[in-house]
């Protein structure tokens, strides 16, 4: 492999050298197997049955069209990340977290997503909030028929990721990446329970309010109050271990 040396400079040298090694096909194949399989791993409904999700390496390979090296490279990445863990001569599990994990990464986006709401009253434009409104159009009498529900679920997960975005906080969206990934699978398996889609059109169009008012401190509380729910419901009603 072609590297250039890295050295700091001597009294007499300008600059030092940078040593990189050269980044290959094969590296790049891994990045892209890496986004693939998370984009598909985090689309599954994987909290509708407790029965276990195996992934195959050969499968994979073929329908990704990429050797088994960035494959295996790809799935390392998705088990440091809490995604997947490869069982020796079964495959790869796509893990379920736990009812106390999945409450706590509830409790954890609750305190992140509120100090989004915080910062969106500062910092975003009349325009940027009425977006909000523009992704429930086809809900404004507050109600979700059942033919409908998947509908709103997405239009329920893009409302929250659009309050971390809108806050205008780079480290806000690093941060809440992966939690979220891991926050959406049961926030659209739990919005079928009871009537916990017309709450959350009622709780939503109270955040969007506040956040047009630009009342900080009840936006902030107004969100925090609604994921908290969120989490009291998971504790209360929802059966994952």
């Amino acid at each position: 492999m072609n590297k250039v040396e890295l050295k700091w400079p001597s009294r007499d040298e300008a600059q030092p050298v940078l040593v990189m090694a050269r980044i290959t096909a094969e590296a790049s194949f891994k990045s892209k197997a890496y986004a693939a399989l998370k984009d598909a791993i985090t689309s599954l409904d994987i909290y509708r049955s407790s029965e276990p999700f195996m992934l195959d390496e050969r499968e994979l390979s073929e329908r990704l069209g990429v050797s088994r090296t960035p494959i295996r490279e790809a799935v390392a990445m998705l088990e440091q990340e809490g995604f997947v863990r490869t069982v020796p001569r079964r495959g790869i599990l796509v893990l379920r977290k736990t009812k106390r994990e999945i409450v706590e990464m509830i409790q954890a986006w609750a305190a992140l997503e509120s100090m989004a709401a915080r910062l969106i009253t500062k910092n975003a434009s009349d325009g940027e909030i009425a977006t909000l409104r523009v992704l429930f159009q086809g809900f404004n009498d507050g109600r979700v028929s059942r033919e409908h529900i998947d509908e709103y679920s997405s239009a329920n997960v893009a409302f929250h990721q659009a309050l971390i975005r809108l806050s205008g906080s780079k480290l806000l969206e690093a941060m809440t990446g992966n939690l979220f990934l891991h926050v959406k699978s049961i926030r659209h398996r739990t919005i079928f329970d009871d009537d916990r889609a017309e709450r959350s059109i009622k709780d939503h169009m109270e955040i969007i309010a506040a956040l047009e008012a630009r009342d900080t401190d009840r936006a902030e509380r107004l969100v925090r109050e609604h994921t908290l729910r969120l989490a009291e419901h998971v504790e209360k009603h929802v059966d994952l271990d």
